[in-house]
């Protein structure tokens, strides 16, 4: 009987009405925090933390530097006397200490320049002074085996 009271109706429209916008200050305030909150465009590992929770991030600066398994890349040097056996797409086997399996990788750049041997290759027996850089490529579901830094022992396929 009360609900069907002429200034019922101007009320339960109010309501309504309250509801609708509380409805829209909910969309708007999901709105706000979606644009506070990042996420990466692909699943990688995370290289480097530039800023922690609580610092201020100016506008466009990059937060953490991430490396996609796709980007993983083996780079290891070869002597001129063997440059002449290698060529782009050639297949390599790539093992580490706990690495289990090889890893197969694909050959995707030799560089066209000699370079001095760098200090820090690991190496069992003595290498010419002379070396070309050589970079290789596995499936990014095997390069996540692998850490930047890493030694590793590199085989190449005939």
């Amino acid at each position: 009987m009360t609900a069907g009271l002429a200034a019922r109706q101007d009320q339960i429209r109010a309501a309504e009405h309250n509801v609708t916008a509380a409805r829209e200050v909910l969309v708007q305030a999901d709105w706000k925090l979606a644009q506070k909150s990042v996420r990466a465009p692909v699943a990688g590992l995370v290289n480097d933390t530039n800023y922690v929770p609580g610092e201020w991030v100016p506008a466009g600066s990059p937060v953490v530097s991430m490396l996609p398994p796709q980007n993983i890349k083996v780079r290891f040097f070869v002597s001129e006397t063997v440059l002449g056996a290698i060529r782009s797409g050639q297949q390599v086997d790539i093992s580490c200490d706990g690495c289990g399996a090889p890893i197969a990788a694909q050959i995707t750049f030799i560089s066209p320049l000699a370079e001095f041997t760098p200090p820090v290759i690991y190496s069992r027996e003595a290498r010419a002074k002379l070396v070309f850089l050589i970079e290789a490529r596995s499936t990014p579901e095997d390069a996540v085996k692998l850490h930047p830094g890493q030694p590793l022992e590199v085989r190449l396929k005939p």
